[in-house]
């Protein structure tokens, strides 16, 4: 097998798309499931001549709130992972030889000899000891490494196109038919976003789709169900 059949296998993989994967995923749902909630707390309420503003107004500010909250989030996850890049330089400049004792114990664990053990770490530490620390013992890797502004804009784009989905049922002619039809909409959005990140993510489809049907179902049902009180209690 030559290298380039090796790097083919790899891309296979589905965890160097963890980093936007997961991001644009929880857009797109949350952009169906928020959005269609709201439209349907309205509707639920009797306030036709709203629906379509609180709809634009949902996709819009749920697309600026999921961007800078992935954005603060994943930065966050760099600011750890950089913090530990650094303490590691301070241990391998302080002590090498204990640092390459303790990935000697590493490789040890997952069932390698201990004098095979210490020469992989010995060669690992001629190499690129920073690299190797990284990497086995505290987990970083190149491919899943956090990005912060790809995360939000894979966020804040994926959240508006799911929202639209639900917002296209507000053009109906009647109250009854925006109703299903932001529904209809909804159930369809949903189907869909299931099977996209399923596949994406190499899981199984119908557990995956049914799952994230059953959760924007119930968002919606409960928010019907607090839109319709406010419509009796008259507020």
């Amino acid at each position: 097998m030559s290298l380039e059949d090796v790097y083919q296998r790899n891309l296979s993989h589905r965890t160097h798309r963890a980093g936007w994967l997961r991001a644009a995923v929880l857009g797109a749902n949350d952009g169906l499931v928020s959005t269609a909630s709201l439209m349907i707390g309205v509707v639920a309420a009797g306030k036709n001549d709203f629906l379509v503003t609180a709809g634009i107004a949902g996709i819009t500010a749920g697309a600026m709130s999921m961007a800078v909250g992935e954005y603060v989030s994943v930065r966050s996850q760099n600011d750890v992972e950089e913090s530990d890049r650094l303490l590691e330089i301070e241990h391998l400049a302080a002590d090498p030889e204990a640092e390459l004792i303790e990935l000697q114990h590493i490789y040890i664990n997952r069932g390698l000899s201990p004098e095979l053990a210490l020469e992989v770490a010995t060669e690992m530490h001629k190499v690129d000891p920073l690299a190797a620390h990284l990497r086995d013992e505290l987990g970083q890797h190149p491919h899943t490494k956090a990005r912060p502004v790809q995360a939000a804009i894979a966020s804040a784009i994926s959240f508006t196109a799911g929202g639209l989905v639900p917002f296209a049922g507000a053009f109906a002619p009647t109250l009854g038919a925006k109703a299903w039809s932001i529904v209809g909409f909804t159930v369809a959005g949903l189907i869909l976003t299931g099977v996209i990140s399923a596949r994406t993510a190499g899981a199984r489809v119908l557990s995956t789709t049914l799952r994230v049907i059953i959760g924007g179902s119930l968002g919606m049902l409960i928010t019907a169900g607090i839109g319709q009180i406010a419509q009796v209690s008259g507020i």
